[in-house]
């Protein structure tokens, strides 16, 4: 039996844990919160901060785990190379790890194998934010060079933005790293994933390519398949299978694109399954997560097919504040009376404003929203 030291335990990590299970593995899922998602479906958990390396270090020799696969940014990333020297995979390697937590490291990488990306600068204070500003020009974006669902990203019109967006970019950065990326702001036609399957004794492989809608740089909606041209899809591909195989390792990656009038543009990587891959777990015969563990564990993977077209929606805690309370659903009911529909809740312990609680799954948009409108969140009487 093959073990698994799951780093991060959010919704992501719980359907990998249920995909691991299902092949034979053992999963102890970490996260610095307990009772998290992917906690609720492991064999153990273990609650710690990823950030503290000496914590990371003594958990790994502890557990002796085959595979370390990541799941979220706050992670010292750095001692997994350590890790990895010692015998143990990381998924889908250190580096791979190490350089996709952090866009800085991942921007100068495409840049250096030649892909094209939005024009970006960085910027470590207010004061290099405002040169970099002119630099890039407006429109811009500003983030963190570490977050995670587009958490501190804003869209910069005007010079007198620039403290509003740093402000906004450090309160919610992950990691201790004070660094933004100004980015040019695209105006592009639509955005896409191509999730990418690097695989040890086989070639790499594709699914179909999964369109999505973001809002504030958080993902809202998704479809698969989405219709883009053959020679955009393969050149999507090209860069796709071209920055993973510099990465290395084995796994499925998330590759993002914009798509403008006359081109496909680099955006950003996950080194693991992605948010907008969800709706893989309806429209393919396998999904994202699923093909991630087979090619963690060298397991042959079948052609890969769409079994039916689908869309799904995410499930947000509105109208609240930032403290976290007990929760609860109604109209999940109502919701499924619809057909051709799913509903996966997420399990977590507490919800706060824009809080991502679960994902509705369906054959097309007017469903999906339907559901949602159906579905509502409310506070436990005792919370």
């Amino acid at each position: 039996m093959k073990k698994i030291l799951l780093l991060g335990s959010g919704e992501l990590g719980k359907e990998f844990v249920i995909s691991a299970k299902r092949l034979g593995c053992e999963v102890i899922a970490c996260d610095k919160y307990a009772n998290a998602p992917a906690m609720q479906v492991a064999d153990s958990a273990v609650v710690f901060d990823m950030l503290d390396g000496k914590k990371l270090i003594n958990l790994v020799n502890q557990i002796k785990p085959d595979f370390i696969v990541p799941e979220i940014e706050a992670i010292r990333t750095e001692e997994l190379f350590n890790i990895e020297k010692k015998g143990i995979t990381v998924v889908p390697s250190a580096r791979a790890v190490n350089l996709t937590m952090n866009r800085d490291s991942i921007r100068d990488t495409a840049k250096d194998l030649g892909i094209k990306t939005a024009k970006y600068e960085y910027a470590r204070n207010i004061e290099e934010l405002n040169i970099a500003v002119k630099v890039v020009g407006l429109p811009c974006i500003v983030k963190p060079v570490m977050s995670s669902s587009g958490k501190g990203q804003t869209l910069v019109n005007d010079l007198k933005e620039t403290s509003l967006a740093w402000e906004n970019a450090t309160k919610n950065m992950r990691g201790d790293r004070v660094k933004v990326i100004i980015e040019e702001f695209i105006n592009f036609k639509s955005e896409i994933t191509l999730l990418t399957i690097r695989q040890k004794k086989f070639s790499t492989i594709f699914c179909s390519p999964i369109g999505h809608k973001q809002e504030n740089g958080d993902y809202v909606e998704s479809w698969q398949p989405e219709n883009i041209n053959q020679e955009f899809l393969e050149k999507a591909q090209d860069i796709a299978e071209k920055i993973t195989k510099n990465l290395g390792g084995t796994g499925l990656f998330g590759v993002e694109f914009f798509i403008t009038e006359d081109d496909i543009i680099f955006s950003e990587l996950s080194p693991r399954p992605h948010d907008t891959g969800m709706v893989t777990m309806y429209t393919q015969n396998l999904s994202e997560f699923d093909l991630h563990v087979r090619a963690i564990l060298e397991y042959p993977i079948p052609d890969i097919s769409i079994i039916r077209e689908g869309y799904s929606t995410v499930i947000k805690a509105s109208g609240f504040g930032n403290t976290g309370f007990k929760y609860k659903f109604s109209g999940i009911e109502k919701a499924l009376q619809l057909g051709d529909i799913d509903i996966r809740l997420f399990g977590k312990p507490e919800a706060w404003n824009t809080r991502r609680l679960g994902v509705i799954l369906s054959k097309n948009r007017a469903i999906g929203q339907k559901a949602k409108k159906l579905i509502s969140i409310e506070k436990e009487n005792n919370s």
